[in-house]
């Protein structure tokens, strides 16, 4: 039986992670948030001190010690560095920063580059990310850009990060969000862009239910041609 690669692409707070978690649970694939492994190297690098913004410091914490693992623990994705489950901590605003710093050493993306091909080519799956439809799976089955207005998706990170009781303000989230698009759109490696063949699905006037809707329906069409 052939196996079916979705690739997800658009900018951070898109709703990428939630949206094609859900899809992949309707349509029965495995989803694989390239995003968390960027986010687990980086946690990894702010934990060890390192100046992110200095690529041999980063180049550095790659070493043969470095265990980044991604595991599906009851049909869900979870992230473990070292042996330790990072799930969450990998979702912090610094986290955040650090993984749109880090992906951009071409060091790191070789380092989880192989990983996310061998995920793909045994599995049925929806691999989302900035690059997965350009550079990752060039020849996915279908391919979709997923976007939002930077407000819409401030909007959207902000009340996530007060629903889990963490200490932010919208004003930061969304400068964070803006420097984070100009960050990964404008990077020498890999940078953030449509695929000439992706489907374009702009999320800012919908519902999670409709975005949810938008995306399945857009695969489906694409699986059937």
């Amino acid at each position: 039986m052939k196996i079916i690669n979705v690739a997800i692409d658009g900018p951070a707070g898109a709703g990428k992670s939630t949206i094609a978690r859900a899809a992949s649970k309707e349509l029965g694939y495995i989803y694989i948030d390239t995003g968390a492994l960027y986010r687990t190297v980086g946690l990894n690098a702010v934990r060890l001190g390192v100046d992110i913004h200095n690529d041999d410091a980063v180049i550095s914490t790659l070493t043969d010690e470095l265990c980044v693992e991604l595991k599906f623990v009851d049909g869900e994705q979870r992230m473990f560095l070292n042996g330790e489950d990072v799930s969450t901590a990998i979702r912090t605003p610094e986290a955040s920063m650090a993984a749109s710093r880090v992906s951009a050493v071409p060091a790191v993306r070789k380092y989880l580059f192989d990983l996310q091909k061998n995920l793909a080519k045994s599995n049925n799956c929806i691999m989302d990310g900035r690059d997965i439809g350009t550079v990752v799976l060039p020849d996915a089955d279908v391919k979709i850009f997923l976007t939002a207005s930077p407000e819409a998706r401030a909007t959207r990170r902000y009340k996530e990060l007060l629903e889990k009781g963490m200490d932010a303000s919208y004003e930061e989230v969304l400068a964070d969000m803006i420097k984070r698009d100009y960050d990964d759109s404008h990077r020498a490696i890999a940078p953030l862009k449509q695929a000439d063949d992706a489907v374009l699905c702009d999320t800012s006037e919908l519902t999670l239910e409709e975005s949810v809707k938008l995306v399945i329906d857009t695969i489906k069409i694409g699986i059937s041609k």
